[in-house]
């Protein structure tokens, strides 16, 4: 199966796809998350938001030890550093 041109990617919306940033203030390894995940979704076209773990409790209790956390869909697809091409890869499959 051919696959589609990057460019017809990046016009579509991606099925309704969000990536969640989960942080905290004064977090540098949030910072370097940050630029990573507006970039990749910026390329592709998909929202993100970012949530401060200080502000959540829930957030805070399931993700303290592992901040920054990026949310896909809800579900956690990384911690710590956020690697541009793993995250691409899966906003586009």
């Amino acid at each position: 199966m051919a696959r589609m041109s990057p460019l017809f990617r990046r016009a579509r919306p991606e099925r309704d796809r969000l990536v969640t940033l989960v942080r905290k203030p004064g977090c540098h390894l949030c910072d370097d998350a940050q630029v990573v995940v507006e970039k990749v979704c910026a390329d592709l076209g998909v929202p993100w938001e970012s949530k401060d773990i200080t502000e959540d409790r829930e957030l805070y209790d399931r993700y303290w030890e592992q901040i920054p956390v990026v949310l896909v869909d809800g579900r956690q697809h990384t911690f710590w550093r956020v690697n541009e091409d793993r995250l691409r890869a899966a906003l586009s499959d």
